[in-house]
């Protein structure tokens, strides 16, 4: 299935790091783990009143790393009764400054091995969280993370389904048929500086000629990249409010 839709407006160990309640039935963990050598530090949530097993989801987080953004959307898919785990691509689980933050991504975003393994152990530790059913599994990212999980999708990696937020969608692979296992959602604005126009239009155009299972909401008359971060300087909140409702959507598709 491919549907375009258009809107106008590897080696680990694991060591707890500390654990603390954050709202109401919310349990948060920072998790470091190790990955050939370089320390990792991720961030999970879950709802500890629902007993039962859930889907689990990975987030990637935006290009200055393992910020507050990136826990409170693992937070968020918390409370809508996902566990989720905010891995860390970078190291130490450290927020970079701005000034670094294009040399660092470019640097890991490129190094498709390098993703390929911070990943997997990433989902090595969702999926051995007691309360996560493993045979359902998704992945969201934004900026940066939204790249990555593009990638991971065209590297072969059999989750459910991948959503990337206003992602970095062309950056050096390109899916051929049978590549992508996975199911795509990918939500851009239709003015978005680091992803344009004729961009988005290749990454349709990769996706159709591969055939992956892809969905693409393109908001009109969004003159900006990072729209879903309250915290940045070019939030959009009816946009940023939509892509949520539409991920939450695409995830009641995946796992019903």
């Amino acid at each position: 299935m491919k549907i375009l839709i258009t809107i106008s407006l590897l080696i680990l160990s694991i060591t707890l790091v500390y654990a603390q309640k954050t709202d109401k039935n919310i349990y948060t963990e920072s998790i470091s783990y190790t990955v050939k050598g370089q320390n990792l530090v991720g961030y999970l949530a879950y709802d500890k009143s629902i007993s039962a097993k859930r889907p689990g989801v990975l987030v990637v987080h935006e290009w200055q790393g393992l910020n507050d953004y990136a826990k409170d959307r693992a937070m968020k898919l918390a409370k809508e009764g996902y566990v989720a785990f905010a891995l860390d691509m970078y190291g130490d689980g450290k927020e970079i400054p701005i000034t670094e933050a294009r040399a660092k991504s470019s640097e890991v975003g490129t190094d498709f091995p390098l993703i390929k393994e911070r990943f997997y152990a990433a989902l090595a530790i969702l999926k051995k969280v007691e309360y996560v059913d493993s045979d359902k599994i998704a992945a969201i990212g934004y900026c940066f993370g939204g790249g990555v999980v593009l990638n991971m999708a065209r590297l072969g990696t059999d989750i459910d389904g991948v959503v990337g937020f206003h992602s970095s969608i062309n950056t050096g692979l390109t899916a051929k048929k049978g590549d992508i296992k996975t199911k795509i959602l990918a939500i851009q604005g239709d003015t978005d500086p680091a992803a344009p126009l004729e961009k988005q239009n290749a990454f349709m155009k990769e996706m159709k000629e591969c055939e992956a299972d892809f969905t693409s909401i393109i908001y009109g008359n969004l003159p900006a990249h990072n729209f879903t971060n309250p915290n940045g300087k070019t939030y959009y909140k009816d946009e940023a409010n939509m892509a949520w409702a539409s991920m939450l959507v695409f995830f009641d598709t995946l796992f019903k």
